[in-house]
């Protein structure tokens, strides 16, 4: 089992800081390339770039009322609710986030969670 992971390919597990402009204010946001690379495939589907993509979420968050302390923390969760959505074939390949039912999808996410507590 564990030969997936330490075998993997370490450049995935290597850090990478990054520069953003949000709101005209510049941040460094710090993250495994692992991470960078699944941001991009999400940016991606919805025909934005990675830094616009965490403008996004960052906005969203902010809206929600998260606090933004953590951001990213709040990245990496998103990416692996990303990959966990996937594999439960809430997100569809090629089609675009923004065109999902997301309450339908959180909805459905909870029944599951129930079912297995």
């Amino acid at each position: 089992m564990c030969r997936l992971f330490i075998e993997a390919d370490p450049e995935q597990w290597d850090s990478t800081t990054r520069s953003i402009r949000i709101d005209g204010m510049v941040t460094s946001v710090r993250l495994e390339n692992f991470f960078w690379h699944v941001l991009a495939d999400i940016s991606a589907r919805d025909g934005l770039n990675t830094t616009q993509l965490i403008a996004k979420l960052f906005h969203e968050a902010i809206e929600a009322g998260h606090d933004s302390g953590n951001f990213t923390s709040f990245l990496r969760v998103c990416c692996g609710r990303y990959l966990s959505l996937q594999l439960a074939g809430e997100i569809p390949g090629g089609l675009p986030i923004a065109k999902l039912d997301a309450g339908r999808i959180l909805e459905r996410e909870k029944g599951r969670r129930k079912a297995v507590a």
